[in-house]
């Protein structure tokens, strides 16, 4: 594969063209994230508000009607209702019940139980229970 990169002339809008025989997934993500503006969510650590990036964040909770993102080192509360931040559309977030979306670049291993469900093993040593209705769907976005 070969790559160029080309400063356009002063005044001429930046343009990405692509030449392929096949637009295979990959490809087709790739592209996506180009045009993907960066997701950045408000949310209240305290009484300070505070700008959270969408990839910081290892997963999103709701708790008696609260919600929550949860960090490396801190957890936010934000005013959105999980409905809205799944709206948001961003890439790498996975609804896996009906009060957590997980954000699955922050997967490092799957954990099968007995009774069907799923234990997820974030990166920071976190596990998230994967609700039985939710596993298939999340084995196939992992690829397994």
């Amino acid at each position: 594969m070969k790559i160029t990169i080309k400063e356009p002339p002063a005044g001429a809008e930046e343009e990405i063209i692509v030449l392929c025989h096949n637009i295979s997934p990959e490809l087709l993500n790739m592209l996506n994230s180009f045009k993907a503006p960066e997701t950045v969510l408000i949310a209240n650590l305290g009484s300070d508000i505070h700008r959270v990036n969408h990839e910081d964040i290892f997963y999103i909770e709701t708790v008696d009607k609260k919600t929550f993102l949860y960090c490396e080192d801190e957890v936010y509360e934000s005013k959105q209702k999980l409905y809205e931040l799944e709206a948001l559309g961003m890439k790498s977030f996975y609804k896996v019940s009906k009060s957590v979306i997980l954000n699955l670049r922050k997967v490092k291993a799957l954990s099968p139980s007995l009774s069907g469900k799923v234990e997820v093993i974030l990166t920071n040593g976190e596990r998230v229970v994967i609700s039985r209705p939710y596993v298939s769907e999340l084995k196939k976005s992992l690829g397994i």
